[in-house]
């Protein structure tokens, strides 16, 4: 499986870019996991890989639990060639037209999220789901 997570705009404040390198890191110990940043909205489609099953992040999407968000990387990862996409739009969230080809729509929270918090989120539960898949004990559910 190959995790993507791309994301509009650059990670500045050194703690949140510690606390996702680490958490990608973790990542990394099960799966080749990739970090892409893009300036602009307009950027963010062309930076999909292809053949990635897209997940977009949007304050509206589907509410998991960690638990279902593990079962479901699992599927998402088993299908086509096992890359597996997240994006993260900025302030203005995504373009209609990625949100729509996108073949999950996720929430991490009923909160509006600033964009970096959520991108430090998303690896927390990445790497909390290949815990739960593998049975380790970082996941305690």
């Amino acid at each position: 499986m190959r995790i993507v997570v791309l994301a509009q705009g650059k990670l500045k404040e050194r703690a949140l870019r510690e606390l996702v390198d680490d958490y990608l890191g973790r990542v990394r110990r099960y799966a080749r996991c990739d970090e892409i940043e893009v300036k602009d909205a307009g950027d963010l489609a062309r930076a999909v890989p292809k053949d990635a099953v897209l997940v977009a992040l949007e304050v509206d999407g589907e509410r998991l639990s960690s638990v279902e968000f593990s079962a479901r990387l699992s599927h998402w990862g088993a299908r086509a060639k096992g890359i597996v996409a997240f994006v993260i739009g900025g302030a203005e969230g995504l373009p209609p037209a990625l949100s729509a080809e996108a073949a999950a729509r996720l929430s991490l929270s009923s909160f509006t999220l600033p964009h970096r918090l959520a991108r430090l989120m998303l690896a927390e539960q990445i790497y909390r789901a290949f815990t739960l898949l593998r049975g380790e004990p970082y996941a305690r559910e």
